[in-house]
């Protein structure tokens, strides 16, 4: 049997420091981070300047060794996430902002392949990276279908631009209704390097959407530089 698509709601977003949601929506991926410090949860989401942003602004600003419009240098940018104990492997679209404001999300057919928002942080460097994927498409399963399996201690590996690996340990995951995202928490600035992975998760409401979001943390291996 087919399985209904499980794809993220844009939902807006708020916090003096970082803010951005995570949510499904109908015939759209899994949408991504969009913080803005003057609005509330119920506002529409903003951009943030940048990565391991602490605030938001209307319009990207130019990161701290890239390009403007929230794009980092090409050698930073990650090209591919793989986790090997549930055995994927995806290359990396980059997903920036929609014109209204929202972020970007991988389109329905290329279910199979995850996102990285570029208006994060670089993964390896300090700050939230965040990746996003669908768990399943109306095309069918997803890349991120089995991320509900991951344990703690699982490794993640980010490649880079420039070629070179970097680890992630799982720390832990949760699963949160779409209305109380814990924005901060996922988007809050960070001293050290950290990854967030988020897809849909739990029940289908009357639409047929999915109610709730799958978050898995990491931080840096041992082996890892923060």
């Amino acid at each position: 049997m087919h399985a209904r698509p499980s794809l993220l709601r844009r939902h807006p977003a708020a916090a003096a420091l970082v803010t951005a949601l995570v949510t499904c929506t109908a015939l759209t991926a899994c949408a991504g981070p969009a913080p803005s410090p003057a609005t509330s949860a119920a506002a529409q989401p903003t951009p943030p300047p940048g990565p391991a942003s602490s605030g938001g602004t209307a319009t990207p600003d130019d990161t701290a060794d890239g390009n403007a419009a929230g794009e980092p240098a090409s050698d930073a940018a990650p090209t591919q996430v793989s986790i090997p104990s549930l055995k994927i492997r995806s290359s990396l679209m980059r997903l920036g902002l929609n014109p209204d404001g929202t972020v970007e999300v991988p389109p329905a057919e290329q279910g199979m392949t995850a996102g990285w928002y570029t208006g994060g942080a670089v993964p390896g460097r300090p700050g939230p990276a965040v990746l996003i994927g669908h768990n399943d498409t109306r095309f069918g399963r997803a890349v991120f279908h089995d991320l509900k399996d991951i344990a703690k201690g699982a490794e993640v590996l980010v490649r880079g631009g420039d070629g070179r690996s970097r680890s992630f340990t799982v720390t832990g995951k949760e699963t949160v209704d779409k209305k109380a995202f814990p924005t901060e928490r996922v988007y809050g600035a960070t001293e050290g390097s950290t990854l967030r992975l988020i897809t849909c998760d739990g029940a289908f409401d009357d639409e047929g959407h999915p109610v709730d979001n799958l978050i898995v943390y990491a931080e840096p291996s041992r082996a890892e530089p923060s």
